[in-house]
């Protein structure tokens, strides 16, 4: 199986594929004028900024839950299968997809609000509505909700359960089965409770959990603060075939870290727009600059901390294309979250491999949970009125069976799983995103003219020649009700 698995990860993640993530984000970070570093204290100020209603959730707790799905195994596990096979280079890839993807993150998460919709009495939006909406394209909006639904309802949950189990186990000996069946008891306990326990959910533990990891990674590359000099270098140079040891790894560090990166954030996947959409906002630019940044939190701050507190320490291993080894740091141990328990427990005796297991914990059972909402908003595209009800339940079995099935498969199965499911996603979304981008920039530009005035934004997209934002259209009819009879109100008086 593990054959198939590669060989249709060799068709999915060709270098056409690494060129459209890099090119799609370089050209809408020239297009924004690079938006993500023009508005950076906006961003911070946006996310401390609005509040839920009985419809959605406010901008922080959509930040949390977006993060909930980014932050996960990929920051732990997947930086280390990149380091594995693409090099210390192919950490500043990651860095480039995090910079550029901010820019992407942006437009998508942007369409996601410009074009969602109430159903019932949630907001639910995301690719397939804006694809529908925005391009016409039923047909093809039906092909990335099936994609998605399959990624994120039976794929992508294995990967994250897979690693909580296998660093359990290494950190307490605990059985992966068991594992798996205490985390399906949880989610299922989450899941079943709808859209406000996910968002309060997240909202308390993923701050939390990625304030103490980036805490502890702080400390260990204090510890060996010596060696932090040479490992920037050593990042630099490794990414440009410049190192003597790691000169010849340049593509697989392009393409590794281009990999990872946009497994570990997401940015023009298409799963972000699903948590954007359901944010309550004024106007669609403020939740997709909020978006932008939880891109930075991920791989800048996360995925960093755990690049660096391999490297330091030299915990960590190299592979050539054809399996023989490269650099040999940390003997015995498979790619990926023993890495890390590994050069923890080294400079925290008795501690490291425990809150490395802790960590994956709550990170990667977060980003199931996430992933289950993503999954659930596809299926109410598909199933509008609710004609259908079994499809929620049978979701709700699927993703729980998942999450069991990943937890005592091997690793790299679980993994190439993962990345069938992402590149599909990527493929179908990119391509949307481009061809939408006017309505994004469209919305940006409207947003910093009506602050440039001083104005609180408030999004009318006829006003600016967007069609079929239906949501948006009723509520800019029904502020300007309020507003004529605020005025006819005053003229009497």
């Amino acid at each position: 199986m593990l054959d198939l698995v590669n060989a249709v990860n060799g068709i999915i993640w060709s270098p056409i594929m690494i060129a459209l993530c890099l090119g799609a984000g370089l050209y809408f970070s020239i297009r924004g004028r690079f938006l993500q570093v023009r508005h950076i204290r906006e961003m911070l100020r946006l996310m401390r900024e609005g509040k839920s209603s009985e419809q959605g959730v406010s901008s922080f707790q959509a930040l949390a839950m977006t993060l909930a799905g980014r932050v996960g195994t990929g920051n732990i596990a997947g930086v280390a299968t990149a380091i594995t096979f693409g090099g210390p280079g192919a950490v500043f890839w990651m860095w480039a997809v995090a910079f550029l993807g901010a820019s992407s993150a942006f437009v998508e998460s942007t369409l996601g609000q410009v074009y969602k919709e109430q159903i019932g009495n949630q907001y639910r939006g995301g690719p397939a509505f804006y694809i529908e909406k925005g391009l016409g394209m039923k047909r093809y909006a039906w092909t990335f909700a099936i994609a998605t639904l399959f990624a994120t309802g039976l794929l992508l949950p294995g990967v994250q359960a897979n690693s909580i189990a296998e660093g359990l186990k290494t950190a307490a000996g605990i059985d992966p089965l068991y594992t798996g069946i205490g985390l399906a008891v949880v989610l299922a306990a989450i899941i079943f409770g709808g859209v406000k326990r996910i968002a309060h959910f997240a909202e308390i533990v993923v701050p939390f959990m990625a304030a103490a990891y980036i805490l502890v990674a702080v400390v260990v590359v204090a510890m060996n603060i010596e060696a932090l000099p040479g490992v920037l270098r050593l990042i630099v140079s490794s990414a440009f075939g410049l190192d003597a040891g790691f000169g010849a790894m340049l593509g697989m560090a392009i393409q590794w870290g281009v990999k990872r990166g946009i497994y570990s954030n997401e940015a023009g996947q298409g799963t972000g727009p699903h948590a954007s959409s359901a944010a309550e906002v004024s106007h669609p630019a403020k939740q997709g600059l909020v978006q932008g940044f939880s891109v930075y939190i991920d791989t800048l701050f996360v995925c960093s901390a755990t690049a660096f507190m391999l490297l330091v320490t030299g915990q960590y291993n190299v592979e050539n294309t054809d399996g023989t080894a490269r650099f040999i740091g940390v003997q015995g141990v498979a790619s990926g979250p023993g890495y890390v328990q590994t050069a923890l427990e080294n400079v925290l005796p008795g501690f490291g491999a425990l809150f490395v297991a802790i960590a994956l914990l709550f990170f990667a059972f977060t980003t199931i949970v996430a992933y289950y909402y993503i999954a659930e908003t596809n299926i109410a595209y598909m199933d509008r009125h609710n004609r259908h009800p079994w499809l929620g339940v049978l979701l709700k079995l699927c993703i729980v069976s998942a999450t069991i099935y990943g937890a005592v498969k091997t690793a790299d199965v679980a993994w190439g799983l993962g990345d069938i499911g992402v590149g599909l996603m990527a493929w179908l979304n990119i391509v949307a995103i481009f061809l939408l981008r006017k309505d994004a920039f469209k919305c940006l530009r409207d947003y910093e003219a009506q602050k440039k005035a001083g104005k609180e934004p408030e999004f009318d997209p006829v006003a600016l020649g967007i069609k079929n934002a239906h949501y948006w259209e009723g509520r800019a009819a029904a502020l300007k009700v309020q507003g004529d009879g605020a005025r006819d109100a005053a003229a009497v008086k």
